[in-house]
């Protein structure tokens, strides 16, 4: 058999209070562990969120050092697994915070994402309390014979989000979101999932809020688009054991990244 590396998507509700989170969390990376994931990925915002959005965000931003992503690295310890979630970063505007993923093992920080496009859509303004990230080098850590790649959410509109992450390397994308529910955005959400998968023939795993604020769904999809792990609406884990010789041979019979004609370069 071919080796796999199983990893996971877990979907909870954020709230207002960071230590309940944190215990939410710790009992979904136990979850996640116990069936076997390496890695697991939480939703955006998971060490604080509020809706609507409020002046308590800044009061709740933390460094990339601080407490959060401390007790990211206790949990993850413990359970020799890489945690990957939301964090509310402080940013250079006092009055605004960063939307950053943090990727932590039990040794600390492994990669961080600051959210590069800002959900000022769907009647949506998130850049009126979050300052965006800019671009510079894909954010990427490896284990088992894979390399993740971190994006988020209203990225995944944006697919040379996905090209920039797969010549930097990455197999995998892992995408902490809160997606806000409203008319065809469930459909929106599982599209965009899979055509990042198949446009760039990498495994992608989302981990969402569930409803009634996001559209749950928290899924993993194989490098030919086919999904094989979700979460539907409750608060749970989806495991998949993802075949790490796959993207080699679904390259070999789809090149698509091989005839590319043109590059991704940032404005």
């Amino acid at each position: 058999m071919s080796d796999t590396l199983a990893i996971g998507v877990a979907q909870f509700a954020p709230t207002a209070d960071t230590a309940a989170n944190l215990d939410a969390i710790a009992e979904l990376v136990a979850t996640a562990s116990a069936r076997g994931a390496r890695v697991v990925a939480f939703p955006e915002y998971s060490s604080y969120f509020v809706d609507p959005f409020d002046e308590s965000l800044a009061a709740n931003a933390e460094q990339l050092d601080g407490p959060f992503v401390a007790a990211l690295t206790r949990i993850a310890g413990a359970h020799d697994i890489v945690i990957v979630a939301g964090l509310l970063e402080r940013a250079s505007d006092a009055d605004r915070v960063r939307n950053t993923v943090v990727a932590v093992d039990g040794t600390g920080l492994l990669a961080h994402y600051r959210k590069l496009h800002l959900y000022d859509a769907f009647g949506q303004r998130e850049s009126d309390w979050v300052e965006p990230g800019e671009p510079g080098e894909p954010q990427t850590f490896a284990l088992g014979g894979l390399r993740f790649g971190l994006m988020t959410c209203y990225d995944l509109r944006f697919p040379e989000v996905g090209r920039t992450l797969v010549d930097a390397g990455a197999d995998v994308f892992l995408v902490p979101s809160e997606w806000v529910r409203g008319p065809l955005k469930e459909h929106h959400w599982r599209t965009l999932l899979h055509a990042r998968a198949i446009e760039n023939t990498v495994f992608v795993a989302a981990a969402d809020h569930p409803p009634p604020l996001g559209v749950g769904n928290s899924l993993i999809v194989d490098p030919q688009g086919v999904e094989i792990a979700a979460v539907g609406t409750a608060t749970d884990v989806a495991v998949a054991h993802l075949d790490v010789g796959a993207i080699e041979r679904v390259r070999r019979v789809n090149p698509a990244l091989t005839l590319r004609r043109f590059r991704v370069e940032p404005r």
